[in-house]
């Protein structure tokens, strides 16, 4: 039997929040055995991992409210937690695309460095000719 300090530790999340998601209804009530101890099933430890990952990915907690509670619902409502996550996944995607772009500027302001260096030192770079990295498509 999993303890929660094994849970938290397999899903690096503390305790404390496991708890938390427990108390406001962004995980579902975990069972417990006679003694008062959470029993960890694998739906709980899949709950427990996908908010601990979409909180991580930027969703709000009212965002994860909200998913979970469409979890509870019968009927076409509960195709809009699969519109949550498409909605989350379109954001990382932006994200991946943004850090990309800097990513790739960074490379080439790091390949590009020393050659630039040494035109601003001979006066052959100059602030009024220096390129425009805003136009510049990375």
């Amino acid at each position: 039997m999993l303890r929660s300090k094994d849970v938290a530790e397999m899903l690096d999340i503390s305790v404390s929040t496991i708890r938390y998601y427990e108390k406001i209804g962004i995980i579902p009530p975990i069972e417990r055995n006679a003694k008062g101890y959470r029993i960890y099933t694998n739906s709980t430890l899949n709950w427990i991992y996908l908010m601990k990952s979409l909180r991580n990915a930027g969703l709000s907690i009212e965002s994860l409210l909200e998913f979970s509670r469409l979890s509870q619902v019968k009927g076409p409502e509960r195709k809009k937690q699969k519109q949550v996550l498409e909605n989350q996944l379109h954001e990382i995607d932006e994200k991946i695309a943004e850090m990309q772009r800097v990513r790739n500027l960074l490379s080439y302001k790091i390949e590009t460095y020393d050659d630039h260096l040494a035109k601003f030192q001979t006066g052959e770079l100059a602030s009024e000719t220096a390129e425009k990295l805003w136009e510049v498509n990375f």
